[in-house]
């Protein structure tokens, strides 16, 4: 997994996961990555700064002070995390999960063809754009870092 600190084109910042830097770019050309303020499929990645190890192994005899645990994260983040997962368990207990049939139901919802309800799933990015395209609403909705520990 990887974390990108994302910024869209209205300035509102917030952070992604992401599983490999190539899901990203498929994802940010399909335009399913939106901003959770504004909406926008305007999405960038921001400038971040690079974690920097030390080189070589020291002796815990020659080792300087600990080093304090990072801060928790900012009110906002943790409000929008929250949101989140509240709203994923609002949707697992108001909605069906037809798991990866979501892209065909979808679409037969959309036709006519099925009863109207709501549901969630998963579809590739492929599906999804061309979901889109066709003018079916759908959402796409971020894994959560709990979700791949």
């Amino acid at each position: 997994m990887i974390r990108y600190s994302l910024t869209c084109d209205a300035g509102h910042q917030f952070d992604a996961w992401f599983s490999s830097g190539d899901s990203f770019d498929e994802q940010s050309e399909a335009e399913v990555i939106r901003c959770p303020v504004c909406g926008s499929a305007g999405v960038c990645k921001a400038p971040m700064a690079p974690a920097v190890l030390r080189g070589g192994r020291k002796s815990p005899e020659s080792e300087g002070p600990p080093v304090p645990a990072a801060p928790k994260a900012p009110v906002p983040e943790r409000q929008t995390y929250a949101f989140l997962k509240g709203l994923r368990e609002h949707l697992k207990a108001n909605a069906n999960d037809v798991g990866t049939k979501f892209a065909a139901e979808a679409r037969k919802m959309h036709n006519g063809e099925a009863e109207e309800r709501s549901i969630y799933g998963e579809a590739t990015v492929d599906e999804a754009k061309s979901l889109h395209e066709d003018g079916i609403p759908v959402l796409s909705f971020p894994k959560l870092p709990e979700d791949h520990n």
